[in-house]
């Protein structure tokens, strides 16, 4: 059996009962996200506990066969970026993992959200979307939806009406925004009802975006304090 990812975790309060499981973006590492936590600025009760796992280092194609924490291998296909689906696979497979320790701690997959940026927030939609127990949400932060061909056949009924935040920046350059949009658009097709943001930025976060997924994880995870 596969050993579980080495992760970075950071609890907002004292014996967390509820979580969430972010995915760095390719070539960064778990640490990327972890300054968020305090910006979010949530209540100390109830504690979540914030999991940034650290992608398996890998060759990315893409990138010149160079090794680098990567969720799938990514090609470039007549100009057009394909990921590998078998990586994609095996990374749900990983997260799905993750989802299984924190409910070994205390936390409920109804208490737990899946979050990720870039290709980390490809393999929380991957993972959530098809997960066979209702999910407290999903979050995908410029993103796209992966193996959307594959969703309506493979979506778990479990997450059906499950929250969805997406959010994108309207100059990416490296994912285009209609990209995302098409994502959004998809999900709407098979009868999801993801909140969706636009901001003026680049491949990033910004404040503005930070203040909305505060806001968004006190309605999932239905923070009171």
């Amino acid at each position: 059996m596969e050993a579980t990812l080495e992760t970075v975790e950071v609890a907002t309060g004292p014996d967390p009962r509820a979580a969430v499981i972010w995915l760095h973006g390719l070539g960064a590492d778990g640490h990327d996200f972890e300054p968020i936590v305090p910006a979010l600025g949530l209540p100390r009760a109830p504690a979540i506990r914030f999991v940034f796992p650290h992608a398996p280092l890998q060759p990315v194609t893409l990138n010149g066969g160079a090794v680098m924490r990567a969720w799938y291998d990514i090609y470039d296909l007549d100009g057009v970026r394909r990921p590998d689906e078998i990586g994609l696979r095996a990374s749900q497979n990983h997260v799905e993992r993750l989802i299984a320790r924190e409910q070994a701690r205390g936390v409920a997959p109804g208490r737990l959200v899946l979050a990720g940026f870039s290709q980390g927030g490809a393999i929380a939609l991957q993972t959530g979307l098809r997960y066979p127990e209702r999910l407290a949400g999903i979050m995908g932060l410029s993103t796209y939806l992966p193996l959307a061909h594959s969703l309506e056949s493979e979506a778990s009924m479990a997450n059906r009406a499950v929250p969805i935040f997406l959010a994108h920046g309207v100059y990416d350059p490296l994912i285009p925004l209609a990209r995302a949009r098409s994502a959004r658009d998809r999900l709407r097709e098979v009868g999801y009802a993801p909140e969706w943001r636009e901001y003026p930025m680049e491949h990033a976060v910004c404040p503005e975006e930070i203040h909305d997924i505060a806001a968004w994880l006190g309605r999932a995870l239905q923070l009171t304090g």
